[in-house]
């Protein structure tokens, strides 16, 4: 009879533990879900092929905690509807979209975006006198009280601050000048290009904070990847993975190989997930060094970021 009571309180003891452990199990699931980053790449040159449509541009899809996220809108309304369409994602519900930079192939979609989605915010980087708009207090310019109204701006008496247009004059910017945290765990990272061709050209990059570090969505790099990586090792030293462009469409082997040097030894990104500008040489480079961690993240390319360290993944526009 006590050998019996044993077996039981064994048996209950047990049925308890593997309760325990599945309880724990689903509840790390639901968390990994809810941490778990999907990009969905909506426009880009190179892919598999499928029923969306090539083009020189970048827009990136990005759920994470809930929100809906566009990174910029690529080079033509019509393609990136195509392919928004194609891809099943809704641009008409989108909690927030983030314009990298001013550049045509990152933003020409906008047109398609504002049908469908007039009121969204967008976040866009903040230049003097802008595209995407300005504002100056009225003090900005010297005065001079001897000449007449009519010879005056704004009669001598102009508004204490002057907003100057942008190209959509019914969209929603809002314009960030420095590194910004605009929802918890989700910052912009702003730059300002050093380079020939690009001088003072100002760039946003999305940064999200996973439990296994930060996730980066880069437009085209002009401030140098390595310098968005070190601003973005302030909010998290780990980087997990970097996806986007990297401007190396150009550069000799030399130059790529010094990029993918800082990123694979300097600051041990765990995953690249590149396109658009990178450029050919540049892929081939990083998927040397990377091997495995290396995402293919050609058009129509779903990436999928666990929020477990050392796990992420990707399928291609068929699916696979």
């Amino acid at each position: 009879m006590a050998s019996m009571r044993s077996k039981v309180r064994h048996v209950a003891a047990c049925a308890l533990l593997l309760t325990g452990y599945f309880s724990m199990t689903s509840g790390f699931a639901a968390e990994s879900r809810a941490d778990t980053v999907r990009i969905t790449i909506l426009y880009d040159a190179f892919g598999e092929r499928s029923a969306m449509e090539k083009d020189w541009g970048y827009s990136a899809f990005v759920e994470y905690g809930g929100k809906r996220i566009l990174f910029d809108t690529g080079g033509n309304p019509e393609i990136l509807a195509k392919n928004a369409k194609a891809k099943g994602v809704d641009l008409s519900h989108l909690d927030f979209v983030v314009l990298s930079h001013r550049h045509g192939d990152h933003m020409g979609g906008m047109d398609y975006l504002l049908r469908v989605n007039p009121k969204v915010t967008i976040y866009a980087p903040k230049e003097n006198f802008g595209v995407y708009g300005f504002s100056l207090p009225s003090t900005f310019y010297r005065r001079d009280d001897s000449l007449p109204p009519e010879q005056r701006y704004f009669g001598g008496s102009p508004p204490p601050v002057m907003k100057f247009g942008n190209a959509w004059p019914r969209a929603h910017f809002e314009l960030i000048e420095s590194t910004s945290q605009i929802a918890p765990g989700i910052h912009l990272i702003s730059l300002v290009s050093e380079k020939a061709g690009t001088l003072e050209l100002r760039e946003l990059s999305l940064a999200i904070e996973t439990p296994a570090g930060l996730v980066l969505v880069v437009g085209c790099s002009h401030p140098g990847i390595e310098k968005i990586v070190q601003a973005a090792a302030s909010i998290n030293t780990r980087i997990h993975l970097v996806g986007g462009g990297l401007h190396l469409v150009a550069a000799n082997d030399t130059q790529i190989g010094e990029v993918v040097t800082s990123l694979h030894d300097t600051w041990k990104v765990d995953y690249v997930a590149l396109g658009h500008c990178t450029g050919e040489p540049a892929f081939a480079a990083f998927k040397r060094a990377f091997g495995e961690r290396y995402l293919y993240a050609g058009l129509g390319a779903q990436l999928k970021i666990s929020a477990a360290p050392g796990f992420a993944s990707a399928r291609d526009a068929s699916g696979r």
